[in-house]
């Protein structure tokens, strides 16, 4: 006698579909904004150094690394230990078990003008195999910079926002255990020199760049400090005249900064992020006439396992086999004509009538813009 049980899970796929992502658009006012100097610009020179380093986190409850998998856990201890006046033989160094230890890379960012012993946050991360680092500590870490010179020692206890528990071959854990953080963790043993008091003018380098902008910017100063104070060199730098005694110097920045700069003419922009869908768009998008088709192809998988089971007496096997089943539907296409649009907040109406999901909307602004209706710049991240 043979039985036929039959379980059906059926799989959908969507072209240009997937995940659910948001369609995030950024409606800004049409009327004139106003922001500072500050916002739009930085001064050249003036900015922060990364750092990294080296070190050994112990204390830890027997969530370390495996020395016998990471060598140069054991090789920074040793080197530590020679630091202390201690020398470890080849042979005490095979019968290290350190459980306790794990190797990390701290980093930290030395903000500018920072001096010798300001406080500086660190971050601590697992560069071997350790469970956790909850419960440990940092021992003393020289954190580099770009040209190999040590500029901050880096020590203390982390913290770690993270639980985590395991037993019986069963496991639990809340946020990261293998990172941490060291607030004031690291103090400053060397300041980095800048140019900010150097020669009779100062440059002011754009977030962006943009001709329009530049000239703003250098109209703004010229207006506040007198004619010929600030001249654009370009599309992103601005040379400003500034005072030669550093007192005045920094009261001119700091006046400087403050000054608000037309920015309400901005380049047309759209900002795609392919990998969640999210679309951003600024006020100067404007959409031509055009027309699209719009449509769905689905295709739907049907996987049903059969049992064959053979009659009582007979010798035979249960075999166990599998039958699929493959739909295509394809949905009708409709032509959607789109009027003009010279606002953001048309544009926006018109990309929404077409009731497309944000993934379908990346191919069809690409395609919007290849046809010359959209009069924005495209930008993948």
């Amino acid at each position: 006698m043979t039985h036929w049980n039959q379980l059906s899970n059926t799989f959908r796929l969507r072209r240009l579909g997937g995940l659910c992502v948001a369609f995030c658009v950024a409606v800004l006012p049409v009327a004139h904004s106003a922001t500072r100097i500050k916002e739009v610009a930085a001064i050249e020179g003036v900015r922060s150094n990364q750092l990294t380093g080296f070190g050994l986190v112990i204390g830890l409850d027997g969530t370390g690394d495996q020395t016998t998998q990471m060598p140069y856990t054991t090789q920074g201890l040793k080197n530590y230990m020679e630091q202390l006046g201690l020398t470890l033989t080849p042979a005490s160094l095979t019968q290290l078990q350190m459980k306790n230890v794990a190797a990390v890379l701290v980093t930290a960012q030395l903000p500018a003008f920072a001096r010798p012993g300001q406080l500086l946050d660190i971050n601590v991360s697992s560069l071997g195999n350790a469970k956790s680092l909850k419960g440990g500590t940092l021992i003393a870490t020289p954190l580099k910079g770009a040209d190999g010179e040590v500029y901050a020692l880096a020590q203390g206890n982390l913290i770690v926002a993270g639980a985590g528990a395991a037993a019986g071959g069963s496991k639990v854990q809340v946020n990261h255990l293998s990172a941490g953080r060291i607030p004031d963790g690291a103090q400053v043993e060397r300041a980095v020199p800048t140019s900010l008091q150097d020669g009779p003018t100062i440059n002011l380098s754009l977030n962006a760049s943009d001709f329009q902008t530049a000239r703003k910017v250098a109209q703004a100063v010229n207006n506040k400090f007198g004619p010929g104070v600030a001249q654009a060199l370009d599309g992103r730098t601005v040379q400003v005249k500034a005072p030669t005694n550093p007192n005045d110097r920094v009261n001119f920045i700091a006046d400087m900064e403050e000054l608000p700069v037309d920015n309400s003419i901005a380049a047309a922009k759209i900002i795609i992020n392919s990998r969640t869908g999210s679309i951003v768009m600024n006020q100067a998008v404007t959409l031509g006439a055009c027309a699209i088709a719009h449509g769905n192809l689905s295709v739907s998988v049907s996987s049903s396992p059969v049992i064959s089971q053979p009659n009582a007496l007979s010798n035979g096997q249960t075999v166990v086999g599998e039958k699929a089943n493959i739909e295509i539907k394809q949905d009708a296409g409709k032509l959607i004509q789109l009027p003009q649009a010279a606002q953001l907040t048309d544009v926006v109406k018109a990309l929404n009538s077409l009731g497309a999901t944000p993934q379908d909307l990346l191919a069809i602004l690409q395609a919007i813009k290849s046809a010359g209706a959209l009069n924005a710049e495209l930008e993948v991240i």
